[in-house]
This record gives C-alpha cells, sequence and structure tokens, in this order.
C-alpha cells in the first residue's frame, strides 16, 4: 500500500512538473508552430548500405504531411546533396573526408533552422551526421543540453573505435572533456567542441565498448541502461534523465533518437539491431513526455534502414519511426484535442417518438 502511495505521488509530482514547464514554454518562440525538416541522406559513417533512403522513406511514408495535420506549418528544407568524394582512404577514422565534409553541410543547415525559430527535425541517415545537429544547434542557442536515446552510446574516440565507424564515435567530436584525446583527422578540423559531459543524458543503451563504459563512468555522464529501465520503470529513468541535464527545466533540449534503440521486434530494419531494446510503449512516452515540456528544440531520428529485411520488416520500421516522430511533436495516445473544441449542434436535431420526456424538459447540456 506504501509502494502504491509513493507511486501516485511521484506520477503526480512529475505530472505537475511538466505541465508547469508546458505553460511557461508557450510563450517561446517555439509556440509557433513552425518545423525545420531537413532530410540528410548519409551513410559514409558506417558499411551498410539503404541508410542513406532513411529520409526518402519517411517523406513517402507522409511524415510531412501528418505533421501537417497535427497543425504545423512545417518549412521543408529538402534533402542535403553530398559531393561524392573518389579518393577518401582510412584515416584513422573510414571515410574522414565525406563524413568531415558532410558534417559540415549538416551543421550550417541546422544553425539556420534554429535561428529562423524552427524547431529543428533531422532525418537520417546514420548517427554521424549529428555531429553536425549538435554542432549547428550550439551554434544557433546558448546552454544546449542532450538526451541521447539510443542502443549505443556512440562516444568511442577513434583510438578506442574496434571498427573506424564515426557513427560510433560522433560525439566524441563534440565533447570538449574528449578534446585531448582526439587525433588529427582530415576535413575534421573545423569542429569545435560545444558540449559538456554533464549535458548528456543517456536512455536505453545496451551495447557498450570498454573505452564507452571507461569514459562514462569517469567522467560522470547520466546513463540508464535497458537493464535500469527494467528494474525502475521508464517514467522513473526519463525523469531522472531530465534532472540531470535540465534541473531548472530552462534549457534548450536536443533529442537524439537512434531507431536501434528500440527492440528489433518492433525496429528490425536499422543496421546494428540489439536485442532486449525499449518497446514501443517506451519509446512513446520518451518522446511525448519530452514533447510536454516545451523545451525540444531539435530532434534526430537516424538509422532506419529500408534496404534491411522483409518488406513488413521494412514497413514496420518506418512506421514506428513516423510514430515516434509524431510524439515528439505532441501526438498522444490518448487522443489530442483542441482546447476550444466543441461538439456541433445539428439545424434539424432529430426527433425521438414517445419519448418519456420532451427535450425541452430536459436539462440541456453544450458540450
Amino acid at each position: 500500500m506504501a509502494t502504491k502511495k509513493c507511486v501516485n505521488l511521484f506520477s503526480k509530482h512529475l505530472k505537475n512538473t511538466f505541465d508547469k514547464q508546458t505553460k511557461r514554454c508557450l510563450q517561446t518562440k517555439y509556440s509557433s508552430k513552425d518545423i525545420g525538416f531537413l532530410g540528410v541522406p548519409f551513410a559514409a559513417g558506417q558499411s551498410r548500405g539503404g541508410v542513406e533512403h532513411g529520409p526518402a522513406a519517411l517523406r513517402d511514408a507522409g511524415i510531412v504531411q501528418k505533421l501537417g495535420y497535427m497543425g504545423f506549418n512545417v518549412h521543408d528544407y529538402g534533402d542535403l546533396k553530398f559531393d561524392h568524394i573518389f579518393h577518401d582512404p582510412p584515416d584513422i577514422v573510414k571515410n574522414p573526408r565525406s563524413v568531415g565534409q558532410g558534417a559540415y553541410q549538416v551543421s550550417e543547415a541546422v544553425k539556420d533552422i534554429i535561428s529562423a525559430g524552427h524547431c529543428g527535425l533531422t532525418i537520417g541517415g546514420d548517427h554521424s551526421l549529428s555531429i553536425g545537429t549538435v554542432h549547428g544547434h550550439c551554434q544557433a542557442e546558448e546552454n544546449v543540453c542532450l538526451i541521447w536515446v539510443d542502443a549505443h552510446a556512440d562516444i568511442n574516440t577513434p583510438l578506442t573505435s574496434a571498427t573506424g565507424n564515426v557513427h560510433g564515435m560522433c560525439l566524441s567530436f563534440v565533447v570538449h572533456e574528449l578534446q585531448e584525446y582526439i587525433p588529427d583527422i582530415v576535413d575534421f578540423d573545423w569542429i569545435q567542441p560545444c558540449i559538456s559531459a554533464k549535458d548528456i543524458a543517456y536512455i536505453g543503451l545496451r551495447d557498450l565498448d570498454p573505452g564507452e563504459r571507461h569514459i562514462i563512468e569517469k567522467l560522470g555522464i547520466s546513463c540508464y541502461t535497458t537493464h535500469e529501465i527494467d528494474h525502475f520503470g521508464i517514467e522513473y529513468v526519463l525523469k531522472k534523465s531530465i534532472e540531470a541535464v535540465n534541473p531548472n527545466m530552462d534549457r534548450p533540449m536536443h533529442l537524439s533518437y537512434d531507431i536501434d534503440s528500440l527492440d528489433p521486434a518492433i525496429s528490425p530494419s536499422t543496421g546494428t539491431p540489439v536485442p532486449g531494446g525499449l518497446t514501443i510503449r517506451e519509446g512513446m512516452y520518451i518522446a511525448e513526455e519530452l514533447a510536454q515540456t516545451g523545451l525540444l528544440h531539435h530532434i534526430d531520428l537516424v538509422e532506419v534502414n529500408p534496404l534491411i529485411g522483409t518488406k513488413r520488416d521494412q514497413n514496420l520500421t518506418i512506421f514506428t519511426a513516423s510514430e515516434i516522430i509524431q510524439a515528439c511533436f505532441g501526438k498522444r495516445r490518448r487522443g489530442n484535442v483542441d482546447p476550444n473544441y466543441k461538439l456541433p449542434i445539428p439545424e434539424k436535431p432529430r426527433k425521438i417518438l414517445s419519448p418519456s420526456r420532451t427535450m425541452n424538459e430536459k436539462k440541456k447540456v453544450h458540450i
């Protein structure tokens, strides 16, 4: 009985916190209902072909129209075009010129989107694009904090990575505390560290390399794996994650959402699936509750690969990604309704034969 009471009090406290912050944030420029939509068909940060088709797959699934139906003004910035670099040999990392130059393009585009007063939505593409999204966001706004929802930490340095794939080390390039561990790499010299370890919160991790585990522990990065989610529940984990990076609820938030954070049963078409992931309910809860803070200023959705798996796998993954995106912008499973909504009243109400009481005798209530 005591446990149930504590859970109820905790739920009430969390709801009140989100409600207060939502009301306060309605006065910000991000209440303008403007979304800056950017496709990043980029795959050079890893080795599997197909992830570059993620933006097109979500466009074909109608994500732009769905966000429009929700009442948003979607400013479609199109898909970025990347130059094909014919000679791009490894330089500690794979495809350094392609990734370095591509991330720069992403950074400039995201900076423009945020500076225009839009809430950014970047669809990938592999997760190496987040070098650009985080960097660009931090150029446009100060005091950004980061929620990273992923099966992987993506914070290897080039010297701890076992693969050389940049999508598994993208965070290390932008974290202040790791710069002395980053070697000089061709076309990466433009990247300025822009975020501190204390400003990052991980949710859903379950496949960590030794170097990543060491970095997370030594730098004290907030980290909740699926083990902690199983133990404490997603509500507690999300609350603690937000408290770790945004205790006063006064900072712009950047959400980087890797589709492989979800269990392969619901997101099979991705390049590095890991069993035991988030359920669709947990994944939706994260997106819904972060949306209710009113503080999400940029969202990445990455690693959808529509060439992996069966047609059913592909459609399921695209559908799941679409639902997560809509939840990030306020779609609720309990339904959405305008506070001023009123049921329409017919000009000619229906007649009821032999009523026990006439309509005039009943109290009319308009709803």
